[in-house]
């Protein structure tokens, strides 16, 4: 955190400080967070009206946990506290205040409709090579999250990575004004959130305030291989750079090989030279990905050999994307389960039929959300589609995967585990994908026999006071 003081917070946020005399004495220089649980001694805590609680009742555990200040609607007994009309819009407006007292930093932001959080871990492994960076925990992308992460940056923060996230027209705009960019990447215009947003044109138009809020002498960076996405150069102010697997593309990818895990090799092909990338992610739609990851670091200056050798270096850092364990049995579990959309849903299903098996193949799928109208063709389109990939045995989990209309449906993941464990044989390969509440990443992690798979999927505190992922 750039120390700020509780004067420079109250000018910052328009708000009025109840509960201290010498707002000026009171500095800001540990964690910001809407969580009490991870106040540190200078912390600044940001009470939320969560839908199940208020983040107000918590200030006492903030501040027995180090907490000097609070940013609330109401003022908390015995703290000082920044009262505001909004608190989220003034959780912006500090975050805003960190960027501005960080002239030397470099921001780049992330969208698209699948891929933002592995495309942010891998820029983030990327520019450490190259100095301090932050880049969000986990999928922290919207109107909490970018402030969260923003908060984090130190006087000598290099780079800022920042995942942006929309659910509506308007929302990424939003986030630019919080962590303007000066190099943005559009992955692509899917169809999640395509019940919220009516249709793909308006997700494209949504993605697509990233590369407008970018500065004259800045960079976007679009996916060549997607036409919703290549068609926003038109009229940016910045400069435009394509990349993908098209001969358009000035960054791209040529020779690509998929080993037995479904890692794809490739030559990295730029305007600065070639070099050989061999990626330690599981699934050949991380090709894009981190091709995209390649041009900006190349914008903000890193040699073309500390690039390539950074992105095949690069191990998964967030947890249930694409993360692969294989059983002392000889069953390979892929635990894609952090969430699902069509699209990523058949990039999943892509890699598990690129994965090397003496055995058999398993999908394990529950039900993708915020689909709309189009919830029942697009489950029935993903049915066909692994069948079309010969995957051997496809597992509906829950009462909303019935529209996969798969051979195998079982109620619950209880039911999914007995399932499964009494007919997995070494050999087998298992993938795991749904979208986020179904619980299908605690049975991946159950099966694979890592994490604290007994963890309910939602944890109520946090629930509580709006630090769940975004």
């Amino acid at each position: 955190m750039i120390p700020l003081t509780l004067t420079e917070i109250r000018d910052l946020t328009h708000g009025e400080v109840h509960g201290c005399d010498d707002p000026g004495s009171v500095v800001i220089d540990g964690v910001v967070t809407t969580d009490s649980r991870d106040c540190v001694p200078g912390s600044l805590y940001v009470a939320r009206l969560g839908e199940f609680a208020d983040g107000h009742d918590y200030a006492p555990a903030a501040v027995a946990a180090g907490a000097v200040a609070v940013l609330g609607s109401r003022p908390v007994e015995g703290v000082a506290t920044v009262v505001v009309d909004d608190v989220q819009t003034a959780f912006g407006r500090v975050a805003r205040g960190v960027v501005d007292r960080a002239p030397a930093l470099r921001i780049v932001g992330i969208t698209g409709s699948s891929g933002k959080t592995s495309t942010k871990d891998l820029l983030a492994a990327v520019l450490s090579t190259a100095g301090e960076t932050v880049a969000p925990a986990n999928s922290l992308n919207g109107e909490i999250g970018v402030p969260l992460t923003v908060c984090r940056v130190t006087p000598t923060t290099r780079f800022l990575v920042a995942e942006m996230g929309a659910r509506g027209i308007g929302h990424i705009d939003y986030l630019t004004r919080i962590a303007p960019p000066d190099v943005a990447i559009v992955l692509n215009v899917g169809t999640a959130h395509v019940g919220e947003f009516g249709s793909r044109a308006n997700i494209a138009a949504a993605k697509s305030e990233l590369p407008r809020a970018v500065r004259p002498g800045g960079l976007s960076i679009l996916n060549a291989d997607d036409p919703l996405v290549a068609a926003m150069a038109g009229g940016l102010a910045s400069r435009v750079q394509l990349v993908g697997q098209s001969p358009e593309a000035e960054v791209r990818a040529e020779a690509t090989i998929l080993d037995e895990l479904g890692r794809a090799a490739y030559d990295l092909v730029t305007p600065r030279g070639r070099a050989r990338v061999s990626l330690r992610l599981s699934g050949a739609h991380h090709v894009g990905n981190s091709l995209a990851v390649a041009a900006a670091a190349l914008e903000l200056g890193l040699p073309l050999a500390q690039v390539a050798a950074a992105l095949s270096g690069a191990v998964p850092a967030s947890r249930w994307r694409m993360e692969i364990t294989e059983r002392p049995d000889g069953v390979v579990i892929v635990n894609d389960a952090y969430n699902a959309n069509p699209d990523s849903m058949r990039a999943a299903l892509d890699a598990l039929a690129a994965i090397a098996t003496t055995g058999e193949r398993w999908a394990v799928l529950g039900e993708m959300l915020e689909l709309g109208s189009d919830r029942e063709r697009e489950h029935a389109a993903i049915g066909s589609y692994a069948a079309g990939l010969g995957i051997d045995h496809v597992v509906a989990v829950g009462d909303g995967a019935r529209v996969y209309d798969a051979p195998d449906w079982v109620p619950d993941v209880d039911a999914a585990h007995d399932h499964l464990a009494s007919r997995l044989r070494p050999g087998d390969v298992v993938l795991l994908k749904s979208s986020r509440d179904s619980g299908l990443r605690w049975l991946g992690d159950r099966l694979a026999g890592t994490g604290d798979w007994a963890t309910p999927d939602d944890d109520p505190h946090a629930r509580q006071e709006g630090t769940v992922e975004e």
